[in-house]
Parts: structure tokens; C-alpha cells; sequence
């Protein structure tokens, strides 16, 4: 078995337990706005707890996060600054920490419905211009349907960096096959992820109760065509998502059953079943990662 890569948790659920500046619709980019010492002081912290790939503070730097006006105006300026305070922490840790800049849904978490395929090099295009300069590696995460998946793979620069694609899952979907949000096989989407040349697929942002389906669907999918695919898992700590879910629905409570030591034996689960990057999504903390960074 591999040795584990371990991720950072989730960046906006974090800067809102430490206070800093936080409100819907804005999400974590109010903090890179308003307070960006704290993103960077939130980088530091998933470090020194073991993470070695943290993951730039660009989730929500879309119109649906800060507005049509403020994108045209700042998107490519907030995408530059949220990756320099990622390469920031990341050269300042003496460990060898790698970036992925964050290519989110460009339309909304969870809703492949209002995906628009005529607009979306025209969203991704300042944020890839703003990242990079400063990343490692391009993460598109929380993807809900292989439709935007390629239009975000399409719009990435031939820079050599490796592209890793994460897919959120139906919350509800517990028994039976595996399912993005759009309703797509995990299957189908794996294959279509070996198709886009990704180094890595991951699945995020949803309840860890659906993700050793998801692994397991993947593994099917990549063993019949062939292919070399890291597999990983970065799970939420809220309760189960209905299908209209947002991002910008409110604050949902987290789970009390997810604290370090109960996430902690989820991890250990999707390391044994194969998982070779771990880390967590909205509401995973530092505490979170120092435990699931002893799984080695």
C-alpha cells in the first residue's frame, strides 16, 4: 500500500470558528477580502497538524459567492492572493507541503442543474489566470456531474501539473449504487476521469457514511479499463444534504458523532479499503487532520 497523503480540512467552516470575518453569500472569501493574515494562519495550522497538500482558499470566488460586479472586477486579484498565502505557508512550513489551487462548482455546490456550459470558460478562465503561479497541482472539487467536471479539465493550461477531480455524492444514496448529485454513476464518472488524463479522484463534500460505495464503484470502474487512479476521500461533518440544497442555504449544524476520534475511524475504514489521499471538507479541522495524519 502507498504511503497516505494527507489533505487540510475545510477552510470555511475553520475561519468561522476563529471568528474571522464570515457571512452567506461570501463564504471563506469574505476573510481573503477582509482578513487574509487568518486564511493564512488557518493554512499554517492544517500544516502543522500533518497535512502536506493544503488547498487554496478559492472555493468561493464565483458570482454565486461574491456577486456578478465584484467577480468582473476582482476574481483574477482574489485568486493571485489566495494562492500566494497557500505558497506562502506552504514554503514557510520546512516540510515538503504541496498547493492545489481550488477550482470549485462554477455555478453553485450541489446544483448541476444551473451548470451553464456556455459561460463556463469565461468563470474558471480569472481563476486559473490568478492561481497559477502558485500551485502544484489543480484540485476540481465538489463536482457534481461529468459535464462540468470536463469543462473545468478544458479550461486548464498545458502546464505539466498534475489535475485531480473530486465529485460530491447523493447524501441519501446509502444503499444501492453510488451517485453523483446530477444522478450520474460514480462508475461512469471514473471512467470519464481517466479519460480526462486526472491523476487522482477523490470524492468530497458529502456525509462519510456514502463514500466506501463510491471507492468501491471507482475501483471497479478504473480496474475494467486498465488504468492507474489514486483514489481519496475528504468527507463533510454536516448531516445529509437534501437534493435542493445550496451552498448559501445557511449554516448547517455540525455533526457531533464527526469529532477527531469518531472521524478518525471513518478514515481508518477508507484506508483500509484502498484510499491513498485523505483529508477533510466543511467542518474538519486542524484536530481532525493531526488525528488521520497518524494512519501513515
Amino acid at each position: 500500500m502507498r504511503s497516505l497523503t494527507v489533505l487540510d480540512g475545510g477552510m470555511g467552516r475553520e475561519l468561522a470558528r476563529r471568528g474571522a470575518p464570515f457571512r452567506q453569500p461570501e463564504w471563506s472569501a469574505l476573510a481573503l477580502m477582509e482578513a487574509p493574515e487568518q486564511v493564512q494562519a488557518v493554512h499554517q495550522d492544517f500544516i502543522a497538524a500533518g497535512a502536506r497538500v493544503i488547498t487554496s482558499n478559492s472555493y468561493a470566488l464565483v458570482p454565486f459567492h461574491i456577486g456578478e460586479e465584484r467577480f468582473a472586477a476582482d476574481a483574477n486579484s482574489l485568486a493571485s492572493r489566495a494562492g500566494r498565502l497557500a505558497r506562502a505557508a506552504a514554503d514557510s512550513s520546512g516540510h515538503g507541503v504541496r498547493v492545489a489551487g481550488s477550482l470549485p462548482p462554477l455555478f453553485g455546490s450541489y446544483r448541476p442543474d444551473l451548470f451553464d456550459a456556455g459561460r463556463a470558460a469565461s468563470v474558471l478562465a480569472p481563476l486559473v489566470d490568478g492561481l497559477a503561479p502558485h500551485v502544484d497541482l489543480w484540485l476540481a472539487e465538489t463536482q457534481s456531474s461529468i459535464a462540468e467536471a470536463r469543462a473545468i479539465r478544458a479550461g486548464l493550461p498545458d502546464d505539466g501539473k498534475p489535475f485531480w477531480l473530486s465529485l460530491t455524492l447523493r447524501d441519501e444514496q446509502v444503499d444501492g449504487p453510488a451517485l453523483l448529485r446530477s444522478g450520474e454513476t460514480v462508475e461512469d464518472a471514473a471512467e470519464a476521469a481517466v479519460g480526462m488524463g486526472a491523476e487522482a479522484l477523490l470524492f468530497n463534500c458529502s456525509r462519510p457514511e456514502v463514500m466506501a460505495a463510491a471507492l468501491a464503484a471507482a475501483q471497479t470502474a478504473v480496474e475494467r479499463v486498465g488504468a492507474e487512479l489514486e483514489l481519496g476521500v475528504y468527507a463533510n461533518a454536516f448531516p445529509p444534504q437534501p437534493e435542493d440544497a445550496t451552498a448559501n442555504d445557511g449554516l448547517d449544524e455540525l455533526r457531533e458523532d464527526l469529532d477527531p476520534a469518531g472521524y478518525l475511524e471513518w478514515a481508518a475504514a477508507w484506508r483500509e479499503q484502498g484510499a491513498g489521499i485523505i483529508g477533510g471538507c466543511c467542518g474538519i479541522g486542524p484536530e481532525h487532520i493531526a488525528a488521520i495524519s497518524g494512519l501513515g
